[in-house]
């Protein structure tokens, strides 16, 4: 469901929704503190973060809300109103100065990242001409937020957001052709006695499903009339189109947005669908309230601006098909979504997506089986290598431990004289005739004292 509220203008497009948007409903011309409390639900917009702080600060300046609110569509198209930014406070220029380089930071952020992984790590990225990828805002100019921004904001948003309804339709029309694929590979893999079974109790859920009261057309007098007497608990005999108006337009904001609008739906749709029930799809109701909105839309937003203004709802009451609703409204499985061609198409594509990925798996399973063996073969030479460093080690201890000298009894060193330096003995006759010659020498006696004669 596409955002609404007060700051929904900007968010939900086209530009006179930027008017209601920032318009205060009450206290008209004060400026509303950005609050993000109150944030519109996400867009789905890669840069919505961007945009609605952008609205947020806008919407504090005076002068612009002024000059919003007195704007019309062909200003905000022609980019009149973006001028107007020339004229906002400092203070709020200052601020959008910092949002544009932080989402151009952020963007180039988005595209290092992407191009990383697709090319080659050393890849220069000439960041200048990516950005120009994105249409939101100016490249050229990265670090003020000017007109040319505003300007770019409005048209790229109002551009996307167009297309909301339309990818959302074809999403449903995917989701719908998968689901009937799975139901028919379902049945034709039972055998016949089960799939004969299987196929009356879906039968039987179809019944059930189109077993409902009566659908109002959305915007009909009829289907009105129901919201005024059941949710609102007014006599259905006094209804009153202006009141109602007012009564549903829950911002008091002048119009009625696209959300005001699919509330007013919720009686219709609870006859159709109920989450507790197996036959009910949730995902087709929420398709069933984008129909009825649409039809409301097509049939009232006479502008095309997709908001429903007093006086355009005023004037579809007078019209003949506001009483006149015929046999009520035809939901979702009266009108199938695709054709048999188309989910031929689709199956085919599913088909090739499914042998896209078998092969991929089948690539995968190989490469890991490789990377098992490679990883085997691996730890083996790491075993290998394990086992001859150690074996180095055992045989470098091993010499260490002979060239070690050795140690006396109290851990003296022992030196031993190598053979080559010490004296050769000698043999055993030379030993004993050197010990004769030695006995034989006299032995010099001790000088005496020579006589004196006078002692004599």
């Amino acid at each position: 469901m596409p955002p609404a509220g007060l700051g929904a203008a900007l968010l939900l497009l086209p530009p006179l929704l930027l008017r209601a948007a920032l318009a205060v409903p009450l206290e008209r011309g004060e400026p509303k503190e950005a609050n993000p409390a109150t944030e519109s639900p996400d867009t789905g917009l890669y840069y919505h973060r961007y945009l609605q702080e952008v609205i947020n600060v806008l919407e504090t300046d005076g002068h612009f809300r002024e000059k919003l609110q007195a704007a019309n569509a062909e200003d905000i198209k022609s980019g009149k109103l973006s001028r107007e930014l020339d004229f906002v406070s400092h203070h709020v220029r200052t601020k959008l100065d910092e949002l544009k380089r932080q989402e151009v930071s952020r963007l180039r952020m988005l595209l290092k990242a992407k191009m990383d992984a697709a090319q080659e790590p050393n890849v220069q990225l000439d960041h200048l001409s990516l950005l120009k990828q994105f249409e939101h805002l100016d490249p050229q100019n990265q670090h003020t937020f000017e007109a040319r921004d505003l300007e770019l904001l409005i048209q790229t948003a109002t551009r996307d957001l167009a297309q909301y309804d339309a990818a959302h339709h074809e999403e449903f029309k995917r989701y719908e052709m998968l689901k009937e694929h799975e139901r028919r590979s379902y049945l034709e893999s039972l055998g016949e006695e089960q799939r004969k079974e299987a196929e009356k109790k879906l039968e039987e859920q179809q019944r059930k499903h189109r077993e409902h009261p009566k659908v109002n057309v959305p915007g009909s007098q009829a289907q009105l009339k129901e919201v005024w007497e059941e949710l609102d608990g007014l006599d259905p005999n006094r209804f009153n189109p202006k009141t109602f108006f007012i009564l549903h337009d829950i911002n008091s904001d002048g119009v009625l947005d696209e959300q005001e609008l699919e509330a007013l739906f919720t009686k219709e749709l609870e006859k159709v669908y109920d989450p507790k029930n197996e036959e009910d799809d949730m995902r087709e109701m929420e398709e069933e309230r984008l129909r009825m909105r649409e039809h409301v839309m097509k049939n009232v937003d006479t502008n095309r601006d997709r908001l429903v203004t007093l006086e355009e709802f005023l004037a579809s009451t007078q019209r003949k098909e506001f009483g006149d609703t015929g046999e009520g409204w035809e939901t979702v499985e009266m009108h199938p979504t695709y054709t048999e061609e188309e989910l031929k198409r689709f199956e085919e594509e599913l088909a090739a997506r499914v042998a896209e990925l078998n092969a991929k798996a089948q690539r995968l399973s190989q490469e890991t089986e490789a990377l098992g063996r490679s990883q085997g073969r691996l730890e083996a030479q790491k075993r290998e290598l394990q086992q001859a460093v150690l074996q180095m080690e055992q045989r470098k201890q091993q010499q260490q431990g002979h060239s070690q000298p050795a140690h006396g009894p109290e851990g003296q060193l022992k030196f031993r004289p190598d053979t080559d330096d010490a004296p050769v003995p000698a043999p055993a006759g030379d030993h004993k005739e050197a010990q004769t010659s030695e006995k034989n020498v006299p032995e010099q006696s001790p000088e005496l004292p020579r006589p004196d004669s006078q002692h004599l």
